[in-house]
């Protein structure tokens, strides 16, 4: 397998991944596939050669070897890291279907026009891509432990194990190849898979608090908006008539005692000129 290639296919998850994300990736490639490459494979590459039986009935030996590892070790750790790291494949290519998109609108409407603020940014429909790869990737670690410790009932290796089996004449006792240092590896792939979860887990709990706060800070924002525009028409209303407190107060005329004697003769000689043509009207009459 070329894991090379595999890694290499793999590193563009790294720039839409978050902080928890990096992490898993790490741990994937450096104490999962790493120790796989160089270690784990080497260990379990005389598993079937030198597993031993006290009996020399052909057939004997390769069908106990069946009994005790019906799927080995390393061939199972392999489906599980294939599995695992293809859910990030997923946000690459809705990465690479939103920079289509870029692409032809830009070609549509000018190189200057935008779809996306970021085409990597985790908004939208990518939000929730990214999401399910995360739920996808937990459920298959989940899985492939549930099947590696239901298939060997645990996950310890005994040095002796019993086979009853035919063709084997009677029950015949075989033994494991190097039990401790596969055992070894087990627990250390076991516990790089389970810390693998945690991290999935986090980083679900991390992207959907995230989004949470998001929502509520639009929300606050939203209702700030609202308020505001609510106020400034009420202030609009009242602009259109005076404050009460301009109301409370009399307007203020200011007149001399001049200009009120004046009015007073004003109006004394209306009176007389009233009553002078009163009379002319009788004298006619």
């Amino acid at each position: 397998m070329d894991w090379k290639t595999f890694q290499t296919l793999l590193s563009g998850v790294n720039k839409y991944s978050t902080a928890f994300g990096r992490i898993w990736l790490s741990v994937v490639f450096v104490f999962r596939v790493m120790v796989y490459v160089v270690a784990a494979e080497r260990v379990w590459g005389d598993d079937q050669r030198d597993f031993d039986c006290n009996t020399k009935q052909p057939g004997c030996p390769n069908v106990c070897y069946d009994h005790v590892f019906p799927i080995s070790h390393i061939r199972l750790w392999a489906l599980q890291l294939i599995f695992v790291t293809c859910p990030s494949l997923m946000v690459v290519m809705h990465v690479a279907y939103r920079d289509d998109r870029e692409r032809k609108y830009q070609a549509k409407y000018g190189e200057n026009t935008k779809l996306y603020d970021d085409t990597g940014k985790k908004h939208g429909g990518l939000w929730w891509t990214y999401l399910l790869s995360l739920f996808v990737k937990t459920g298959i670690e989940v899985t492939f432990l549930y099947m590696l410790h239901h298939i060997y009932d645990s996950f310890y290796l005994p040095r002796l194990v019993k086979c009853d089996i035919k063709p084997c004449p009677n029950q015949v006792d075989c033994y494991i190849s190097r039990p401790t240092e596969k055992k070894v590896f087990t627990y250390f792939m076991v516990g790089a898979s389970a810390f693998c979860i945690v991290l999935n887990v986090c980083e679900i709990i991390y992207l959907i608090f995230k989004r949470l706060t998001r929502c509520a800070s639009k929300i606050k924002s939203r209702e700030r908006a609202m308020a505001y525009h609510h106020s400034r028409y009420k202030e609009d209303d009242s602009s259109c008539t005076l404050p009460m407190t301009e109301l409370s107060h009399k307007p203020e005329y200011k007149s001399s005692k001049a200009e009120f004697k004046t009015g007073l003769k004003n109006l004394n000689a209306l009176g007389q000129e009233s009553s002078v043509g009163k009379a002319c009207e009788l004298e006619s009459d």
